[in-house]
């Protein structure tokens, strides 16, 4: 699993001149609010089309601007997880769900990656509920089955827990790390809580005033005792 990541522009006054490669499964982007965090993740999913950048993801080339390369969002075939999971309120769990086969490749087996998918995420007593009976935690898991369901070449995940107590945080914590661990594909996890970064992440990007500051692997002292603000929103 490989990704590589460069971008330079300018969104009004903020400058986002940020670069990095990583081989992890599970790559961390960490930084006080402002810091840049949801730019970058906007310029991978192609909502944000940097002035110069490339973004590249096993070997697959998204965007180049040097090579005039510009695959638009709905081709970059990237899973984009929200805060608050953005369920169709109209759609059961299910419905929730096979929506998000409708953007996947035609491949085999497509039943069983439902039913994986489904005990993955423990979704089983749930498929025939609406969302409105849901938990906050429990929306959160139907959001990252759906995100899965459309077979991703990458999954983006922007603080998924900041919405949640500390209670359905623990409730959707050990299904982010089943994800990790059986994940076929590179994830880029945004969070403000350290503690997080900590359990999920093979390598992570310290950004601040839209740089990057270094990529390094997880655990590392240099990260320990770094602290940030959960309530304010990140650029």
């Amino acid at each position: 699993m490989s990704l590589e990541v460069s971008a330079q522009t300018r969104l009004g006054e903020f400058a986002l001149d940020a670069s990095f490669a990583s081989d992890s499964r599970v790559t961390a982007i960490f930084g006080p609010s402002g810091a840049g965090k949801t730019s970058v993740l906007n310029v991978i999913a192609g909502l944000l089309r940097p002035e110069r950048g490339r973004v590249a993801v096993d070997g697959a080339v998204l965007l180049d601007t040097d090579a005039g390369i510009f695959v638009p969002p709905h081709r970059r075939r990237i899973g984009y997880l929200f805060q608050d999971g953005r369920l169709f309120p109209h759609l059961s769990v299910k419905g929730n769900l096979l929506y998000g086969r409708l953007f996947a490749k035609p491949r085999g087996g497509a039943d069983a990656s439902f039913a994986e998918m489904v005990d993955l995420l423990d979704l089983g007593a749930l498929l025939e509920r609406g969302p409105a009976a849901l938990s906050g935690g429990e929306k959160q898991r139907v959001a990252i089955g759906r995100a899965l369901l459309s077979s991703p070449l990458l999954l983006l995940l922007d603080e998924p827990l900041s919405s949640l107590d500390d209670k359905r945080k623990d409730e959707v914590m050990p299904f982010l790390e089943r994800l990790r661990d059986q994940a076929r594909m590179p994830i880029v996890y945004v969070s403000h809580d350290l503690a997080e970064i900590e359990r999920l992440a093979g390598t992570v990007v310290r950004m601040a005033e839209g740089r990057v500051l270094g990529a390094e692997r997880a655990r590392s002292s240099t990260f320990r005792g770094e602290r940030d603000s959960p309530s304010a929103r990140d650029r």
